[in-house]
């Protein structure tokens, strides 16, 4: 069962590299099929099998040579990974169903706001409306947890985007929400301390390197994303720790 969830995420693996190619431009995501960008020419089946088929073309395109972004190979080796631990972590359950829908929408995010630096409101949006509708059959967690969860990652990130529009869009604010909703009161803490976290030790780290200067803009969503998923995943043991040894 773990071989053939790995298996699933790999497929699906294809379609969220389609959504993040085309949502950033307008496109559908459904037409026209999948082709190559620089000749135009329809790919062919054997050319989109994940991982297997950038490896042979050694990343570049069968028709015309043009090279393919290095970014489709991660998200396949990333979303079947994730699908790997995603069963080990839930196993066959609703919570897997739930956890799995949540990870191809954090996946999607994390890499168009990483290349455009863009939350889209054609994936954050939908993203919010299956965490409204799932809160009902959301195990261990009640609705005012996680209802709770998404006003306070909202509310603390829109204070800071008001207080500081130029380093917070509303976009980031709307993911706080997102996140909120997935992992409910108090583990949405946990995202944002983790986010915030992450975010200065990789902003600090390009900064003394010399690959950002101070006014150049680092997008935030990718480490929002990050904290998002640890505490999806892991935010009550964090909790507990926590808890337990520090307090």
């Amino acid at each position: 069962m773990v071989l053939l969830y790995a298996l699933l995420g790999l497929v699906i693996s294809s379609f969220l590299n389609v959504c993040i190619d085309r949502l950033p431009r307008g496109e559908s995501v459904v037409s026209p099929p999948s082709h190559c960008p620089a000749c135009g020419r329809r790919l062919a089946p054997w050319d989109m099998i994940p991982v297997a088929s950038y490896l042979f073309l050694r990343g570049r395109c069968r028709y015309c040579g043009a090279p393919i972004p290095r970014r489709v190979l991660l998200v396949e080796v990333l979303t079947g990974g994730l699908f790997v631990l995603l069963w080990y972590r839930y196993g066959f359950s609703r919570q897997l169903l739930l956890a799995t829908l949540y990870i191809c929408f954090f996946i999607v995010i994390f890499f168009i706001d990483l290349e455009h630096r863009l939350v889209l409101n054609r994936v954050i949006y939908p993203a919010i409306a299956l965490a409204l509708v799932a809160i009902p059959i959301t195990p261990h967690h009640g609705p005012v947890e996680l209802l709770g969860g998404g006003a306070l990652g909202f509310g603390l990130l829109f204070l800071i985007a008001s207080i500081y529009p130029a380093g917070m869009g509303m976009g980031d604010v709307k993911l706080a929400a997102f996140i909120g909703l997935v992992v409910g009161f108090p583990a949405v803490l946990v995202a944002l301390f983790l986010s915030f976290l992450a975010g200065g030790v990789v902003g600090g780290s390009l900064l003394l390197t010399g690959v950002k200067g101070r006014k150049d803009p680092v997008p935030f969503a990718p480490f929002l994303v990050a904290g998002g998923m640890v505490a999806m995943l892991y935010g009550r043991q964090i909790l507990d720790w926590y808890w337990r040894y520090v307090v």
